[in-house]
């Protein structure tokens, strides 16, 4: 499946390529990431290989990484309507300033507007609330992204990091006041991260939410460079980020990882960036890299070959701890099977076990 063979986003008519690129990489203002030469490198190379879908945030790098976007932008104007750009809104760019972060009016509108001027854009393909803002009203930021749409600001919007119960509150407000509605869910999912598992992926699919997964190798532990049995673990650029997820548990599933790879005859990240692929409702997952290298393994992971079972080795290595009903619902029969017999009787349709065979828990 190349680069090219484009699905739509969710319950939409946005067609994005099976491999969003994200940009959190983009500049070295965090102390670690990619020049702006390099970084423009790798636009080229998603762009040639017929990548259209890429994702950055007001807040990476301080704003430079939509700055690096804008800038490949207004190199040729005609690249702005072959993409899909996708940000986020939320983070604090002003210290001090009350209403510069958060989820509000004020905020969405400004945050906006200073996007727009760093994308070099009249407008943005998909605009994502980056996590959910617990202290304001969801009526207000529905209704204030539903105005950037009607303005034409924006195309479509989407959740990012934001509680199962939340986006579906969100939807059915927007629905039933015939505001825009969600089109996308960004999550973070991987082989070390399944939890999304229990609600928010069977969410996204009843409400039509396409998946993007953020960090699908996490952090970069999936890769395979930091090996329970290497005698010096290679420096995490991320710090705790990836110290405090390397774990027992991880250094299993990236020991089967490996074994399946070499099987395979990929590297670690191409296998699990393809078995995330494999999941249900995943629509495009998000790769990042800091080298045009580490671009081009990821990209490669389009073309890797896992077989069902190797597939299954991934899945029964990494099963996830579920919260509560998840996991009631799929070891109990009378809610996975709606004509259970209870006492001799036949229970009936339940609406329970329909939704969870339906979802496949």
């Amino acid at each position: 499946m190349p680069l090219n063979h484009y699905v739509t986003l969710g319950r939409s008519g946005l067609r994005v390529s099976p491999l969003c690129l994200g940009t959190m990489t983009f500049g070295e203002d965090w102390g670690w990431g990619s020049s702006v030469e390099d970084s423009v490198r790798m636009l080229d190379r998603y762009v040639q290989l017929g990548g259209n879908f890429v994702d950055t945030a007001n807040m990476y790098t301080f704003g430079h990484s939509e700055s690096i976007v804008g800038d490949y932008l207004a190199a040729d104007r005609s690249r702005r309507q072959e993409l899909v750009i996708a940000t986020k809104f939320f983070g604090s760019m002003q210290s001090g300033n009350p209403n510069a972060g958060g989820a509000g009016r004020k905020n969405i509108v400004w945050a906006c507007e200073q996007s727009l001027r760093r994308l070099k854009s009249d407008y943005i393909d998909l605009y994502w609330m980056h996590c959910w803002d617990y202290q304001t009203p969801i009526e207000e930021t529905m209704q204030a992204l539903d105005h950037l749409v009607a303005a034409g600001k924006v195309r479509y919007i989407g959740f990012s990091d934001t509680p199962a119960w939340k986006c579906a509150q969100a939807q059915m407000i927007a629905h039933f006041r015939d505001w825009t509605p969600l089109i996308a869910l960004q999550i973070e999912y991987s082989l070390l991260e399944r939890s999304v598992e229990g609600e928010l992926v069977p969410m996204a699919q009843e409400l039509g939410l396409g998946i993007t997964p953020w960090s699908p190798l996490k952090y970069g532990i999936l890769s395979g460079k930091y090996r329970r049995s290497a005698q010096a673990p290679t420096q995490a650029n991320r710090g705790e980020w990836v110290t405090s997820s390397l774990n027992d548990r991880a250094h299993q599933i990236v020991e089967v990882l490996t074994q399946v790879a070499s099987e395979a005859g990929v590297s670690p990240a191409r296998a699990a960036i393809r078995w995330l692929q494999t999941r249900p409702g995943v629509t495009a997952t998000i790769v990042g890299a800091r080298t045009l290298e580490q671009l081009d393994d990821n990209l490669s992971s389009i073309d890797a070959t896992l077989s069902a079972e190797q597939l299954q080795r991934l899945s029964d290595a990494s099963v996830p701890e579920l919260n509560f009903p998840a996991a009631f619902l799929k070891r109990s029969p009378a809610f996975r099977n709606p004509m259970t017999v209870i006492n001799g009787e036949a229970a009936g349709p339940n609406p329970l076990a329909a939704t969870a065979a339906r979802k496949a828990y």
